[in-house]
C-alpha cells in the first residue's frame, strides 16, 4: 500500500468501543479531523459513498453522523454540491441549541408526535413547491423502499429514510429540515425495534406511494392527509408500550379540514 493510502487508512480508522452506538464513533472521527485541522472550515467533505469506505461503515450510520454535526452547526449540506465544514470552534459547539437537542434523550412517543407534526406540514408545503424532478426521485426512492427484503432491516430503514428526508426537502423549508433531523437518529432506533413484515413492509410502501400520488395532483390537504394515515401505523405500535396518555389522530375530518389530534376513549 502507498505510503499516503496508509497514512489515510490510519487517519480515517474508527476507535474500537463496542459500547457506544457506531454514529457516535463516526461523529468522534469527524471532530478529530477538524480539530486536527484535517478539515478545515470550508472544506468539502468527501462524497459519503467515498466516506464510508474510508471508515468501513454502512451509509445510513454515516449519515447519522453527519446530521448529528449539522445539527450542531459543525457542517453543512449544500443541495448537490455535498457535505462542507462549515465551524472548527468546536468549543462553542456544546452551547449550541440544536447540538443540545440533538443531544438529549426523548421517548418514542414524544418523537413520533413531533415527527408527524412535521412531516404532515412538509407534506402540504412539498404539494405546492415540489417540482417534477422532486416528485420523480421520491417515487424512485419508493420503489427501492418496497424492493427492500424485510429481513434486511439496515436497507430497510435506509431505504425508508432517504423516502422521507427527500419529502422534507420538497417542502424548501429550511429550519423544518433542520428540526426534522434532529429527530432522525431516535426515529431510526424506532424503525429497527419494528420488524416489520412484509405485508406491513408493503402496506407502508403502498401509502408512500399515495402521498406522491397527492403530491402530484398539488393536493396540500389529501398529501396531508395521507401522510398522517402512514405515520400513524408506527405511532399506535409505539404508544402503546409507552406510559405517557395515547391520543388518537382523526385523518379525514371533514372535506377541508386537516387531521385533528383528540383523546382517546
Amino acid at each position: 500500500m502507498p505510503a499516503d493510502d496508509a497514512h489515510l487508512g490510519e487517519s480515517w480508522s474508527l476507535s474500537p468501543d463496542s459500547r457506544r452506538p457506531l454514529p457516535e464513533l463516526i461523529e468522534q472521527k469527524l471532530r478529530e479531523q477538524i480539530i486536527g485541522g484535517t478539515l478545515k472550515a470550508g472544506d468539502r467533505l468527501p462524497t459519503e459513498p467515498e466516506l464510508a469506505r474510508k471508515l468501513d461503515v454502512a451509509r445510513s450510520s454515516l449519515r447519522t453522523a453527519l446530521q448529528r454535526l449539522q445539527l450542531q452547526g459543525i457542517v453543512e449540506v449544500r443541495r448537490g454540491l455535498g457535505w462542507y465544514v462549515r465551524r472548527t470552534d468546536l468549543a462553542a459547539v456544546e452551547e449550541h441549541l440544536e447540538g443540545t437537542l440533538a443531544a438529549r434523550q426523548f421517548s418514542q412517543t414524544d418523537l413520533l408526535e413531533v415527527r408527524i407534526a412535521l412531516e404532515t406540514t412538509a407534506a402540504s408545503l412539498a404539494a405546492v413547491r415540489a417540482d417534477d424532478g422532486e416528485l420523480d426521485e421520491l417515487a424512485k426512492l419508493n420503489r427501492r423502499y418496497q424492493r427492500a427484503p424485510v429481513e434486511d432491516m439496515q436497507e430497510v430503514v435506509e431505504s425508508d429514510e432517504e423516502f422521507h428526508s427527500a419529502l422534507i426537502r420538497a417542502s424548501h423549508n429550511e429550519l423544518l429540515e433542520q428540526m426534522y433531523q434532529a429527530l432522525v437518529p431516535g426515529l431510526q432506533d424506532c424503525k429497527r425495534h419494528a420488524h416489520p413484515s412484509r405485508e406491513v413492509h408493503n402496506r407502508s410502501a403502498n401509502e408512500h406511494e399515495q402521498v406522491v400520488w397527492f403530491l402530484r395532483r398539488h393536493d396540500e390537504v389529501g398529501a396531508k392527509s395521507a401522510m398522517t394515515t402512514h405515520l400513524l401505523g408506527l405511532y399506535n405500535d409505539v404508544a402503546t408500550d409507552e406510559t405517557a396518555p395515547r391520543a388518537t389522530l382523526n385523518t379525514y375530518v371533514g372535506v377541508t379540514d386537516n387531521p385533528i389530534w383528540g383523546r382517546q376513549s
